[in-house]
């Protein structure tokens, strides 16, 4: 659930942060998708880390 979280938030930050750079509809696609997957790989490594403290 984290690593969806992530996904979902990192898609409207990149999106909002190109819309906050005048870019265009391709641009908010781009920072979206870009975003996305750092905040992807981001929840993944603290689910990662989560899971390994609780055992």
């Amino acid at each position: 659930m984290i690593v969806i979280a992530g996904a979902v938030i990192g898609a409207l930050f990149g999106a909002f942060l190109a819309k906050k750079r005048n870019g265009k509809g391709l641009d908010m696609l781009q920072y979206a998708a870009g975003y996305a997957i750092l905040f992807m790989i981001a929840a993944l490594f603290i689910t990662l880390f989560i899971h390994r403290a609780a055992v």
